[in-house]
């Protein structure tokens, strides 16, 4: 029997099947398991939940003489109640990246400390609930239909320490948002952001000393990482009710079109949609992230040289959606205009791909710092245009990323 019981009545032992409310709200990635320690009925105690499900069949009734707030015959009728509940409390129209970013990095955090756990439960050999991670995809979602470029470039700002974590959930936010373009229902489009959150899961089985080496591998060390798709796949399949494109994903996110790549060295239309759509969200996060070997790469930079890959990496198709997804010049990347002044995409303008609103603030001609001022490109009349992608690497601006999101470093 499921009951829907107040937070006050939880008692060791209890199935906790649903908590009634965001997953935002509370501190565990997942549902549908026995409290066993008193630590968490008291962080649950500290959170806005309130109400929570429990499972009296799997666990502890609630004590005599005490009563449910509702009960239910069936995880059908409580996922029918949860799922109008979100429904009715999810925020969708669309938002400025200066709105949404602070909305993000939230997310972001939590998402990262989901994915540690989920991994770490990997690790002990636990089965893996994808149905846990249901409320984290839906939220990543809902970031990036508010705006797209907030969430995902968000995501790029990882550490070293934190890349094979925030890498599932940056790939996560872009396979949604390359679902979108390429016009997938909300099904679907929640389907590949799920594919994305478990694509890298193998690597949870992977020597730390490898995974994390700061230098090229040796290919005996390759070949060990080569095997993440076959471990995380096998993983999957341990667990419940995971759907065929998450397993398809993870086995198949490193095949490349001229059948160069691996587990199964897969050509062309042997490759499912959504594993082409994964090897691409995969490999930009890849080469703009900092990596313990590497620098990241601009990200303008990184699709101007996935480009130049695309025949024979990447399905043509999948290449140009993702490039619309995120536009030519990516939110973050550093740009000259006609006027000579440098600037940063702090959002593109849904109008051209050529024609984001970039964030100026720095003079080549006087070769000194102006006064930050945003400018849309897209605007009837503007004599501002583009002349270049420039090399961060090249100016040494420490501030680039504080200059695109409003955010200081504390805050990703």
């Amino acid at each position: 029997m499921l009951k829907k019981i107040s937070v006050e009545q939880l008692l060791v032992g209890m199935h906790l099947k649903e908590f009634c409310g965001s997953w935002m709200e509370h501190p565990f990635w997942r549902t549908g398991f026995v409290l066993v320690d008193p630590k968490d009925i008291a962080t649950i105690l500290g959170s806005s939940i309130k109400e929570v499900w429990i499972d009296a069949s799997k666990g502890l009734d609630v004590p005599q003489g005490q009563s449910a707030i509702s009960e239910a015959e069936s995880e059908a009728q409580v996922d029918a109640q949860l799922q109008l509940a979100g429904e009715e409390k999810r925020e969708l129209s669309p938002a400025s990246i200066g709105i949404e970013i602070e909305r993000a990095a939230k997310i972001c955090f939590q998402s990262k400390q989901a994915v540690i756990s989920m991994f770490e439960e990997a690790r002990m050999g636990k089965a893996v609930d994808t149905g846990g991670a249901r409320q984290l995809v839906e939220e990543i979602s809902d970031s990036v239909a508010r705006n797209p470029g907030a969430l995902i470039s968000l995501a790029r700002l990882k550490t070293v320490d934190d890349y094979t974590y925030m890498h599932s959930v940056a790939v996560c936010a872009m396979m949604v948002g390359l679902a979108k373009q390429l016009g997938f229902d909300e099904a679907q489009t929640r389907l590949a952001g799920m594919a994305g959150l478990m694509h890298d899961l193998g690597k949870a089985l992977m020597p730390m000393e490898v995974l994390n080496k700061p230098g090229k591998l040796t290919e005996a060390e390759f070949n060990i990482i080569k095997t993440h798709p076959a471990e995380g796949h096998r993983m999957l399949l341990a667990g419940r009710d995971v759907s065929p494109v998450v397993l398809d994903v993870c086995l198949h996110h490193h095949e490349k079109t001229d059948g160069s790549g691996y587990p199964k060295g897969l050509k062309a239309d042997q490759i499912s949609l959504f594993a082409k759509m994964g090897a691409v969200c995969d490999v930009y996060d890849a080469i703009t992230s900092n990596r313990p070997y590497k620098s990241g790469w601009d990200p303008a930079e990184s699709l101007r040289r996935m480009a130049e890959w695309a025949n024979g990496h990447f399905d043509g198709k999948v290449f140009q959606a993702f490039v619309k997804s995120l536009g030519i010049y990516p939110v973050g990347s550093l740009v000259k205009l006609t006027s000579g002044r440098l600037g940063v995409v702090v959002e593109q303008t849904g109008k051209s791909l050529t024609t984001p609103s970039v964030k100026v603030f720095f003079s080549t001609k006087s070769n000194m710092r102006i006064v930050p001022e945003v400018i849309d490109l897209s605007q009837p009349g503007g004599v501002e245009k583009i002349v270049s992608r420039e090399d961060p690497a090249k100016w040494k601006f420490s501030d680039l990323n504080e200059l695109w999101s409003g955010l200081n470093k504390t805050s990703w």
